[in-house]
């Protein structure tokens, strides 16, 4: 008779938030599928329990996903974790469960730490309909594909961004989608926790001078049901302004701000050059 494949969630920062129901089934299971063995390994160690250890992560998954999966189908008990969080959500823990799954093999998901609705909860921003996009692929043009489809979403989204990644993250985000309030989340749970209910525009500019540091979690809001009224030429200016006062060209502040109202960037140019002009620089 098969087993079950039992889907873990662990602590994303504080180790109080494990459930006295994670660390039954742990203690129980007759093994445990992590993505990084070091980081389960001191997480037992701090609970007291003792398992045998099997990797599984993103390069090892079809191996040793079979592996597990005909471990479990021969009667074996196994959890999987995953370093912070819940299994198979942005994880490649999503194979193994399809696997078992498509086996006829039991799959039992316990509730528990996860970073999406965490920052969704803390966020401020609406939580009756969202969206969870993961991260952002690091080639330009899937980037950009995906984000030209999330233009018209009126849904709240939520990305996970490492901190080297973020500022080009946050620029994106904000050619793509225009002003937006949005959520800053760092470090969730963790004694330097930060959530920054912002906008995308002071986020990346804040962020083009200050290097980020942790773990993060965007909350982005979503395109409202009714147009925002039109922007005016007037303060497209001023935003171009502001741009050229961080040491930007008359072109790439003109660019910039006509992006972000949508405007354009041949008239709020001109318009810029104008002004300029008037003031006398």
């Amino acid at each position: 008779m098969a087993g079950t494949l039992y889907v873990v969630p662990t602590p994303i920062g504080h180790l109080g938030d494990m459930t006295e129901r994670a660390r039954a089934v742990l203690a129980q299971v007759d093994f445990i599928a992590a993505e990084d063995t070091r980081v389960t390994l001191k997480l037992l160690n701090h609970m007291g329990v003792k398992k045998p250890l099997v990797s599984y992560y993103e390069h090892n998954r079809r191996e040793s996903g079979a592996r597990i999966a005909a471990r479990v189908a021969a009667g074996e008990t196994a959890a999987l974790v995953t370093d912070a969080g819940t299994p198979a959500i942005s994880d490649p823990g999503e194979d193994l469960v399809a696997l078992c799954a498509g086996q006829g093999i039991a799959v039992v998901a316990l509730p528990g730490p996860c970073a999406l609705v965490t920052a969704l909860a803390v966020s401020g921003l609406p939580a009756g309909r969202f969206c969870f996009e993961g991260f952002l692929a690091m080639n330009k043009k899937s980037r950009r594909a995906h984000l030209a489809a999330l233009r018209a979403e009126t849904r709240t989204m939520i990305f996970y961004e490492a901190p080297h990644k973020l500022p080009h993250t946050l620029a994106d985000l904000l050619e793509a989608l225009g002003d937006r309030r949005a959520a800053v989340c760092r470090e969730l749970t963790k004694r330097h926790e930060e959530v920054w209910r912002t906008t995308l525009h002071e986020a990346a500019a804040h962020y083009a001078e200050h290097a980020p540091r942790g773990e993060f979690v965007l909350v982005v809001e979503g395109r409202p049901d009714t147009p925002p009224p039109s922007p005016s030429l007037a303060s497209a200016v001023e935003q171009a302004k502001e741009e050229l006062s961080g040491g930007v060209s008359l072109r790439d502040a003109a660019r910039r701000a006509a992006e972000r109202t949508g405007l354009s960037r041949s008239a709020v140019y001109a318009a810029l050059v104008k002004d300029e002009r008037a003031d006398g620089r």
